[in-house]
């Protein structure tokens, strides 16, 4: 026989069953509420990160104008043509990279701080040219956040580490001869660094039809190429990259004839100029090789 419930344990019944209803429905609702809290929160988050990245975009394009403006002033100084038309060829394919990865292109976060790099890297070369080029030229390296140099070099090699540091050691403005020996030993870390990340066997093996330099070895385009080989992209961020050193390795012979005066030809105030593009280019060299 079926158990009889009277009218009122009827109604009890339907009232629990409610709450429970109205309890899912709270519980739901409140889930939902939390979701969109955290969806928003994050959107928040990005677009304040887009806002960030793109205003940091806007100054380095408007410093990158200013200095190749001031560059155009002071083109004319032939016994600067060929450092100043490396300057001339970094801004070249810097313009193709942008061109190539414009607003809207997809790319990978990796991708995105390279680009980022690459932004930076010709600002500064712009602005180091105009430093050392133009004596009414005044810039201030201060604004740059500093860069652990020292450490990313001590992950590559412990002689790389020390032979920046003994090159910061050189710069010292009682050092008479501190831009040739600045640049000495900045030139062969640059050269040497290149060969432990891209050694030529590796760069072969990798690139079969590898350009070939006249004695043989692969080209340093070519080693960059390998290097930046994980980071998929176009030919334009590798032309620029060689440029970019290519550039510095210019600079570096720009200086090695200063002979005179206080540390050398140039005053101290540039040769920190200096300092800092080779410290950013060796950052720019690490990160790409990673």
């Amino acid at each position: 026989m079926a158990k009889r419930i009277s009218v009122s344990q009827l109604k009890s019944k339907i009232r629990q069953a409610q709450q429970k209803t109205r309890n899912a429905v709270n519980n739901y609702n409140r889930a939902v509420r939390e979701y969109n809290t955290k969806v928003n929160r994050a959107i928040s988050s990005y677009n304040s990160a887009v806002r960030k990245h793109n205003a940091t975009v806007r100054h380095n394009r408007q410093i990158i104008q200013h200095e190749l403006n001031k560059l155009n002033a002071v083109y004319h100084i032939e016994t600067h043509s060929t450092f100043v038309s490396s300057v001339k060829v970094v801004q070249t394919h810097y313009n193709a990279v942008v061109s190539r990865y414009s607003e809207g292109v997809e790319v990978s976060d990796k991708q995105d701080r390279i680009l980022d790099l690459v932004e930076q890297e010709n600002a500064r070369t712009l602005r180091t040219a105009n430093k050392i080029l133009d004596d009414d030229f005044s810039i201030a390296d201060d604004e740059d956040a500093n860069i652990e140099i020292e450490n990313k070099l001590a992950v590559v090699s412990n002689d790389l580490m020390n032979r920046w540091k003994g090159a910061i050691f050189s710069l010292n403005p009682q050092n008479p001869d501190a831009a040739r020996h600045f640049c000495t030993s900045t030139r062969e870390l640059f050269t040497d660094f290149i060969e432990l990340k891209a050694p030529d066997q590796d760069v072969f093996t990798y690139n079969p039809n590898a350009r070939k330099t006249e004695r043989g070895n692969a080209t340093r385009k070519e080693k960059i190429k390998y290097m930046m080989r994980n980071f998929h992209f176009d030919d334009c961020v590798v032309d620029f990259a060689n440029a970019d050193i290519e550039n510095i390795l210019e600079l570096f012979h720009l200086l090695s004839d200063a002979t005179h005066g206080e540390a050398g030809r140039y005053a101290f105030d540039k040769l920190l100029a200096v300092k800092k593009r080779v410290e950013q280019g060796i950052n720019f060299l690490c990160e790409i090789s990673a």
